[in-house]
């Protein structure tokens, strides 16, 4: 497979349906993202071969167009000195180099065509794999997270912590007897003061009953 192709394949490919039809998502995902890092590399580094070609071709184009331009010089130099045989003789070179010129500026042309194709599918790939390695980072927290969650429920339904959660409600039991008992014997005691603290009350105002009855008479 040419790597255009390959590239074509990843770019077109549905991550998320890839990883569906994964029995290990974790891996499938390393394995893709691997995959589309190569095929970066290697794009990239053919689009350098293709943008120094393209350079190569630009140069190589105007001077051939300079020598078109020194036929014609020629050729008028020929005229000028009545040598017709010379000038045709040098336009028929600048034809010759016009025709060389013509190519090389389809093939810059094309060589234009593919670059911009290449940049295209080069940022559609960069973006899988942003989206690749995204989502990397989501299944690999889910995979130890749902990890823990099994792990717990283990816990949870095995015999040992079932018989651990029956003594810890055996003991609340006993601690809220406890403190039923303690709060009947403070309600007692409560009891009791609330009558002294009644009878210090009445006697207090029993003793200012009596100053105001004693302030009267005076008057």
């Amino acid at each position: 497979m040419s790597i255009f192709n390959r590239l074509s394949d990843i770019i077109n490919s549905n991550i998320s349906a890839l990883l569906d039809k994964a029995e290990n998502p974790e891996k499938m995902i390393r394995m893709v993202i691997q995959e589309m890092e190569e095929t970066l590399v290697e794009v990239r580094s053919g689009t350098a071969k293709v943008i120094a070609e393209k350079k190569t071709l630009t140069r190589r184009a105007e001077q051939l167009k300079k020598q078109a331009l020194d036929w014609e010089s020629k050729a008028e130099l020929a005229l000028s000195k009545d040598r017709e045989d010379l000038a045709k003789a040098a336009l028929l070179e600048k034809s010759n180099i016009n025709s060389s010129v013509e190519i090389t500026e389809t093939d810059l042309q094309k060589l234009g065509e593919t670059l911009d194709k290449l940049s295209t599918e080069i940022e559609q790939l960069q973006s899988k794999l942003n989206d690749a390695r995204a989502r990397q980072k989501t299944i690999v927290m889910r995979t130890k997270a749902t990890a823990s969650r099994l792990h717990v429920n283990r816990q949870l339904y095995s015999y040992t912590i079932d018989n651990a959660m029956d003594k810890f409600e055996y003991y609340e039991k006993k601690i809220d007897q406890m403190e039923g008992q303690m709060d009947s014997i403070h309600i007692e005691k409560r009891g009791l003061q609330s009558e002294f603290e009644e009878l210090a009350k009445q006697e207090s105002i029993d003793k200012e009953l009596a100053a105001l009855k004693t302030k009267l008479k005076e008057k």
